[in-house]
């Protein structure tokens, strides 16, 4: 068997097979080409091998001369779409095919069966036989074709399952399972493993994405999940393993942590602000009291002086007794004001001299100089004189 030196031009392929339905004249023998019933469209799965059965006939051939007629060209074509490509060719005794093409039987013969070995997803498409005869002569031609289709299944690829949610008590997952490669493409089951046997449909089961939805989870629903893909030429599965979790998640616990740590340092930046707030408003009130002047003292006593109803004048008593002062007054502190006590002092008898004005008598109380009672404040009181009558001069 002879290599195809290199892929035709669809073009040249097209010519060559119209040329030859051109050189083969009406005769009176006509070739039939024949597909058995129900095998004009076959199915294979990737990787096995196949055949496509064709043979031809001569009707209207002499059964007294049944060697008239030489085989002249058998050629095989693989259409896909609009492509069109030669996959196996025998000329004059020569036969050129691709890798794992081959005619069944050795040629001349009329059963002109393709086989393809080793399949591949791309050999899917439509196979053209094309045969041409002659007779011994070279007189008459004659041609015929004929079409069969193949389609190169391909079994589901192993899947992969995933679990899509946190399974904890009460909350919804969703198990996918996807098959990368499969055709046709492929349908999916899910069951449960025993002991806990089960076996899920729709709703909660979409066949065609792979899905199952678990909604309200429990305890109980833990265990192993098998997801199978299939299709009419082979399966494939796998497996995941739910575990339902009655804590609260990583993401909850987390969260918990954070927001722990927010309110622990809100709270302690709440902290610093008051204790700088009040140190800020203690700082002015201590420049206040070092820097204030002391309160200017009063010369009076708070009391007032009165009249009594005898008509002398008195003075009230101050509250404070005076003090003479213990060393120097403290930054600060109120200096206290001393007030002369003044008692009511019966007017003197003194003899009355014609033309005499009367003294005012300045008693200096407890034996105290005027000079010093004038540095401690105090201030001197008229005690006007009295006549013998009782009235005031």
């Amino acid at each position: 068997m002879v290599s195809l030196p290199g892929r035709p031009a669809t073009s040249l392929l097209r010519l060559l097979f119209l040329g030859l339905s051109t050189l083969a004249s009406s005769s009176r023998a006509q070739l039939e080409l024949h597909v058995p019933a129900g095998l004009a469209k076959l199915k294979a799965v990737e990787g096995a091998d196949v055949v496509l059965p064709v043979w031809y006939t001569l009707r209207g051939q002499s059964p007294a001369q049944p060697g008239q007629w030489e085989l002249l060209t058998v050629m095989w074509f693989l259409e896909q779409g609009q492509d069109l490509n030669q996959v196996l060719a025998y000329i004059s005794g020569a036969t050129s095919s691709k890798s794992g093409v081959s005619l069944v039987y050795s040629m001349p013969s009329q059963n002109v069966s393709l086989r393809l070995q080793g399949l591949r997803e791309k050999d899917s498409g439509s196979y053209r036989c094309s045969v041409n005869v002659q007779d011994h002569e070279g007189k008459n031609r004659s041609h015929g074709s004929k079409t069969l289709e193949l389609s190169v299944l391909v079994p589901p690829a192993p899947p992969s399952c995933r679990l899509l949610g946190v399974p904890r008590v009460g909350t919804n997952v969703t198990l996918s399972c996807q098959s990368p490669r499969s055709k046709p493409a492929a349908q999916y089951q899910w069951e449960r493993a025993p002991p806990s046997a089960q076996v899920f449909f729709a709703p909660v089961l979409d066949a065609i994405r792979g899905s199952l939805s678990l909604t309200n989870l429990s305890s109980p629903m833990s265990g192993v999940y098998i997801c199978k893909a299939h299709n009419e030429v082979g399966s494939a599965q796998c497996n995941v393993t739910l575990e339902v979790s009655t804590g609260p998640g990583p993401a909850v616990v987390a969260g918990a942590v954070v927001g722990t740590l927010v309110g622990l340092g809100m709270l302690a930046g709440l902290v610093l602000l008051y204790h700088r707030r009040s140190k800020a408003l203690e700082e002015p009130a201590n420049d206040i009291k070092e820097d204030a002047t002391a309160p200017r003292t009063l010369p009076w006593p708070k009391g007032s002086d009165t009249i009594s109803k005898n008509g002398t004048l008195s003075s009230v008593t101050s509250a404070r007794a005076l003090r003479h002062p213990q060393g120097p007054p403290r930054p600060g502190a109120l200096t206290p004001t001393l007030s002369l006590s003044s008692q009511v002092l019966p007017s003197p008898r003194l003899p009355r001299t014609d033309g005499a004005q009367p003294q005012p008598i300045s008693p200096s109380p407890g034996g105290v100089s005027s000079s010093t009672l004038s540095r401690m404040g105090a201030v001197p009181v008229m005690v006007p004189a009295q006549s013998q009558a009782g009235s005031l001069v």
